[in-house]
């Protein structure tokens, strides 16, 4: 069972239901977590009986919660599609989600053809072991230089 996180900007969330509503019984064997209204419309989507985790809105600190829950280790795949024509008042938020998702090594589809290539991975179904990358040394040495 993956945890998977899936957001979409305003203008996008059309384009995520279709592909959710497309590999609706792959995703109910997973645990959902999504951000704001995206969470309704998921829930909408994949039936009454299941259940997402809903954040709060992007705007509102719901970027912020998913980034958290990427640096625990509790998010396995990202499905975020952001809208690259407009501008959003949250833009430092985005950026920085998708700064901890690959920090964090975490696949992450920012459109429906990554997406589709991941849902369709012989890894998808697999134990995948992510190998996170120590940058410790980033620290230590940013520290070294104060």
């Amino acid at each position: 069972m993956k945890r998977i996180a899936l957001v979409a900007h305003d203008n996008r969330k059309s384009d995520l239901i279709e592909w959710v509503k497309f590999n609706k019984d792959n995703l109910l064997k997973h645990d959902l977590f999504c951000t704001g209204t995206t969470g309704s419309m998921v829930e909408n989507a994949l039936g009454e009986n299941y259940r997402v985790t809903r954040l709060k809105s992007g705007p509102l600190g719901g970027d912020q919660q998913l980034g958290a829950l990427i640096a625990e280790e509790e998010i396995d795949l990202l499905i975020f599609f952001w809208d690259p024509m407009a501008s959003h008042p949250h833009d430092v938020d985005v950026k920085a989600l998708l700064r901890l998702s690959v920090l964090y090594n975490i696949p992450t589809a920012c459109n429906r053809s990554t997406a589709d290539f991941i849902i369709s991975s012989s890894l998808y179904g697999s134990n995948y072991k992510r190998i996170v990358k120590d940058y410790s040394t980033y620290i230590n040495r940013s520290l070294s230089e104060v």
